[in-house]
């Protein structure tokens, strides 16, 4: 019967944990979520570049539609080139502020539905929740509702570029 005692209370200390790690992954903000991923590396490396990555670190909410190192991956080089040469920093913040929506649009709010959302560089971003998978502004989302504290990340599949760099 002692080892019973004992096995009880190293169960019950495992779900707390547990519990623990849980809470402790959604208490990260947007940038640090993104970075733990291991996903987004080139993500949050042009949102450090442009000073983005404290805006995103900050109360929110906001919603991330995120691209993948893969997304990134396929741009031509010449359009990376531009992208990440410093002399084009306003291009780089544009866009990536197209890929950003103040307030939490979660999965609930577009599976199903066609709606069009305000990004924070002012544009208008069309999302297709009728659509397998849903499309943001032409990209496949392949993951959704990752939670941060403030706010959310909806992985893409595709660089969502803003009519201004749309090809």
């Amino acid at each position: 019967m002692s080892h019973r005692r004992s096995v009880i209370p190293a169960a019950v200390l495992g779900v707390v944990v547990a519990a623990f790690a849980t809470v402790a992954a959604k208490a990260q903000n947007l940038v640090d979520v993104a970075a733990a991923d291991g996903s987004f590396s080139t993500l949050v490396g042009a949102l450090q570049e442009t000073g983005l990555d404290e805006t995103l670190r900050g109360p929110g909410p906001f919603t991330v539609f995120a691209p993948t190192d893969a997304a990134f991956a396929r741009l031509s080089d010449e359009e990376q080139r531009i992208l990440l040469n410093p002399e084009n920093r306003e291009r780089l913040t544009n866009l990536l502020l197209f890929h950003v929506v103040e307030g939490e649009v979660t999965s609930d709010r577009i599976v199903g539905r066609a709606v069009i959302v305000d990004t924070v560089n002012g544009e208008p971003l069309a999302i297709d929740g009728t659509a397998r998978p849903v499309n943001v502004g032409g990209a496949p989302l392949v993951t959704a509702d990752i939670e941060a504290v403030n706010g959310v990340i909806h992985a893409v599949d595709k660089v969502i570029l803003p009519p201004e760099i749309d090809r």
